[in-house]
């Protein structure tokens, strides 16, 4: 296996106390893949928030002199004292820092380094593995590079289909769709009605909590957790709808990958409807709300029936299945077009769209080859939100 000429390494450390209990977390990413190499959590003990960040960056160098001392490396994190400190811009005046940071600079002696300042929300891989130590006080250096199946998902083929009953002789690519719900809003919290062409209000901040949440565990697939014998995600698409844009851009920062729109993926227009509870809706429409409830063709006032939906998501679906034919994307949308995409997937009726729980920042994933064969993997995975 070739040695990656180019590795970033996203570095945090904390404290409970400060100085407290302490971890430092850590890991190694080749930049040409974005796959990672090397995941570090380390309990340290007691110390202070800005001791775990540096020890968290001199078990990263460490790691980095393993697999390629030539290559060229970039670290971002979020302390700005380390940042600043390694880069030369600030003086190191604590007696303990300074020699912590001899040590990282006798590491770096040689190598092709950089560094650069990340928000917090940037660093939430490192973070999640600071925690992790301090949780479980415990250390552990994972080459991700060797990732077995775990026995739980020992049946998994993944190229195939994994069921003997699948259709043989399958040609096409495989494109495995990881559906993420988009996170909280205003409307979402208030059992208010919300579609598309009506208000667009963004994440609340109890989205964007959940939005961070299922950004941390997606950003393990492929290396571990529940997902590690997935392909990790290589593109991101969103709905242009603004709670899902944001739910999609805190996604990008976590796998650092773009997020490009697709518009036939957005949520479904209820017209008149928009805003308003189901109460008011079954009081202001009495009639119409009891011929469009389990109807394919009635829409609300000014609203979209579900034909005219499920026409437009497939054409999305079938346009995101041709672009990114044999990758794994992500695909940030809302309740009804995850369904719709499900409901192809399985080849169910209409009631798919009203016989399915679809949570705020759930996962769904379904590997598809073309039109050839289908397979679901997860359904509206919620663990991570716990």
């Amino acid at each position: 296996m070739s040695k990656p000429d180019a590795l970033i390494i996203e570095a945090d450390g904390g404290s409970r106390g400060n100085p407290g209990p302490s971890g430092s977390g850590a890991i190694v990413v080749d930049a040409a893949t974005g796959l990672v190499i090397r995941e570090i959590s380390e309990f340290i003990g007691i110390a202070t928030n800005n001791v775990a960040e540096y020890r968290a960056l001199k078990a990263a160098l460490e790691e980095v002199h393993r697999i390629n001392p030539l290559a060229k490396v970039r670290v971002r994190m979020d302390s700005k004292l380390v940042i600043e400190q390694m880069s030369g811009n600030w003086k190191i005046k604590h007696p303990d820092m300074r020699a912590l940071a001899i040590e990282v600079q006798q590491l770096t002696a040689g190598l092709n380094i950089s560094y650069e300042w990340i928000p917090r929300e940037e660093n939430s891989r490192a973070d999640a593995l600071a925690n992790k130590a301090m949780d479980e006080t415990g250390n552990a250096i994972v080459d991700t590079t060797v990732n077995p199946i775990p026995a739980m998902v020992a049946e998994f083929n993944g190229e195939l289909p994994s069921s003997v009953r699948a259709p043989g002789h399958v040609t096409e690519p495989l494109t495995t769709l990881v559906l993420i719900r988009h996170g909280r809003t205003h409307l979402t919290e208030t059992k208010r009605i919300s579609g598309s062409g009506g208000e667009n209000p963004g994440l609340s901040q109890l989205g964007r909590q959940d939005a961070h949440h299922v950004s941390i565990e997606l950003a393990k697939m492929g290396t571990s957790g529940p997902y590690a014998h997935i392909e990790p995600i290589s593109a991101i698409i969103s709905s242009p709808i603004q709670r899902a844009v944001d739910t999609a851009n805190i996604l990008s920062n976590a796998v650092h990958r773009s997020v490009s729109l697709e518009q036939d993926i957005q949520e479904i227009s209820f017209g008149e409807w928009d805003g308003h509870t189901n109460e008011e809706v079954a009081e202001q429409w009495p009639e119409l709300f009891e011929q469009w409830r389990g109807s394919y063709t009635v829409s609300p006032p000014k609203g979209e029936s579900l034909e005219a939906f499920d026409n437009r998501v497939m054409a999305g679906l079938d346009r995101i299945l041709a672009e990114y034919a044999g990758k794994t994307v992500a695909v940030v949308a809302h309740v009804m077009p995850i369904r719709g995409i499900i409901r192809a997937a399985i080849g169910g009726g209409i009631e798919s769209y009203w016989n399915q729980q679809v949570a705020p920042c759930s996962i769904t994933i379904l590997r598809l080859w073309g039109k050839q064969a289908t397979e679901v993997v997860t359904i509206n995975a919620t663990h991570h939100l716990a």
